[in-house]
């Protein structure tokens, strides 16, 4: 068989499979949206992305040069267009798709606007954020292999209609371990790429436990020396230096996802325990600890060490931090007297005020004096959430029986854990925050985390198994509002989006639920 004959064969089964797997939708009503926008109204007819397909782009704005940039990007590899970006024109009337700055109170600071008609498609927002967001929208009215790293040939169409969303809570975050197993630099990226497709703005990484120290401290070296060498089970385990953890930061930044690192004190502290003598009481460096219990490690809170300790690390990751929080950590300090834990926590506080930054701590943490600025995390105990509320501290609601991505969908299972309970499909997706603790109302909350802690997560495919698609359901918890949230309907929504995230080669849990 010669070789046009074979490249003529390619190109046919190519061709086949992108008719197949490029299916667009009818409507824009029937499109599998996720998070379910606000309102959505149907219009007639369908746009079609084409390679004359322009965009326009109000003049001198970089961020949205940006925003412009990145839609180029997103569509080039599946559609072989290379859309021009051009200066934004009123008389234009056709072919083209439109990003606009706007004043809209109702749109608020992460609303967009997005009209789409045959002729134009046309994107408004209040900030650089709205319309990313909206390019979101856009990507996921597009037929699904729009996610494709290859050519397929394909109408790219996209519905008709009106759509006019913001979020209900300003946080919508989740949270990856990192200290119990190691996930590199690009690995990171790459799940950053896909939390921006839900519209997730927090990534809060857990860069030090008892099992490994993650992040590079120059004042401290021996923190990654010997903190950053295991892992859970012996492995070799790893750290970001800070130009890495910088490169991971404004990467996220671009996708408009702010990053949250957590260095966990004055418990889950063996690494450090470890890397330095002086910060045990006894003078004596531990041996690296590579198991899961947890609740035995401390740092010696009488040594005027742990505090020039704790306030070179706090300088220095706020330093390379250019988002408002720093997470304290603060939980399961069981090792540690109460009352040198208040005083302790309220001394750290003062830390991360001091560098120009605001607390996070779990909710252990609000049994301390804390300012409003600083941020409750909800995991465990509603006493505390509540004394955190009584201070006027706002509380982002992480209860472990609905948003631990760690927690076994079923006995069946073979990752994860279930001490916090099972947590199938529809048990992320049925919970209401503002109605989980009593006296707890909206507007004590700042919004909604899922975090993943990585005990029996060794790759990232075990992590897109325990994540995906439950983190999609608690996405659409932080976006969209309460009385427009059905189950049934998301579950149907749901079941037609798994084919996006096949596109994206997502190696996600297969629900029982979903096979109905």
């Amino acid at each position: 068989m010669n070789r046009l004959v074979i490249k003529m064969k390619i190109w046919w089964g190519y061709l086949l499979l992108g008719i197949v797997a490029c299916t667009s939708h009818p409507t824009i009503t029937e499109a599998p949206l996720i998070p379910l926008p606000n309102l959505v109204k149907e219009g007639e007819g369908k746009f079609t992305l084409g390679d004359d397909t322009q965009i326009l782009i109000q003049e001198n704005n970089k961020e949205l040069q940006r925003m412009g940039n990145y839609l180029v990007n997103l569509v080039r590899p599946s559609t072989g267009f290379e859309l021009e970006i051009v200066p934004y024109d009123t008389t234009r009337k056709s072919g083209f798709i439109s990003l606009e700055l706007e004043s809209d109170p109702k749109l608020g600071d992460e609303g967009y606007r997005l009209e789409i008609k045959p002729e134009f498609i046309s994107l408004s927002a209040n900030t650089p954020a709205g319309i990313f967001h909206g390019i979101q929208t856009i990507r996921q009215l597009l037929p699904n292999n729009i996610e494709s790293k290859g050519w397929f040939w394909t109408s790219w169409e996209i519905p008709s209609g009106l759509i006019v969303d913001k979020p209900e809570y300003a946080y919508r975050g989740t949270m990856l371990d990192v200290a119990r197993h190691f996930f590199e630099k690009e690995e990171l990226k790459r799940y950053i790429d896909i939390l921006a497709l839900y519209k997730i703005n927090f990534l809060h990484l857990h860069l030090t436990d008892d099992q490994g120290w993650r992040i590079e401290v120059k004042s401290w070296p021996k923190l990654t020396l010997i903190g950053g060498s295991t892992e859970v089970g012996g492995g070799v385990g790893g750290f970001y230096t800070q130009n890495e953890y910088k490169e991971i930061v404004q990467y996220a930044l671009e996708r408009y996802i702010t990053i949250v690192p957590e260095i966990d004190m004055p418990g889950h502290t063996h690494a450090a325990l470890a890397s330095y003598p002086e910060l045990n009481c006894d003078g004596k460096a531990r041996e690296n600890y590579t198991k899961t219990q947890v609740g035995f490690s401390s740092l010696c809170l009488t040594e005027e060490i742990t505090y020039q300790f704790v306030d070179d690390v706090v300088r220095e990751i706020s330093a390379i931090t250019p988002g408002p929080y720093i997470h304290i950590g603060g939980d399961e300090a069981h090792a540690t007297e109460l009352g040198d834990y208040i005083l302790f926590i309220e001394q750290v506080q003062d830390a991360v005020n001091s560098y120009g930054k605001n607390m996070i701590g779990w909710d252990e943490v609000a049994q301390a004096a804390l300012r409003p600025e600083s941020l409750v995390q909800f995991w465990s105990n509603p006493e505390n959430a509540k004394l955190g509320a009584d201070q006027g501290v706002k509380i982002i609601m992480s209860p472990a029986w609905k948003t631990y991505l760690d927690m076994q969908y079923d006995s069946t299972t073979h990752l994860g854990l279930h001490w916090a309970g099972f947590i199938e499909l529809d048990s992320a997706y049925l919970w209401e925050p503002s109605e989980l603790i009593e006296g707890i109302g909206k507007d004590e909350i700042i919004g909604v985390e899922a975090p993943l802690w990585t005990e029996t997560i060794t790759n990232m495919d075990e992590l897109e198994y325990m994540v995906f698609p439950r983190l999609l359901g608690i996405a659409e918890v932080g976006w969209t509002r309460n009385e427009k949230r059905n189950w049934g309907e998301y579950r149907k929504r749901l079941k037609k989006h798994l084919n996006r995230l096949e596109a994206l080669e997502v190696d996600y849990y297969s629900s029982n639920l979903l096979k109905k």
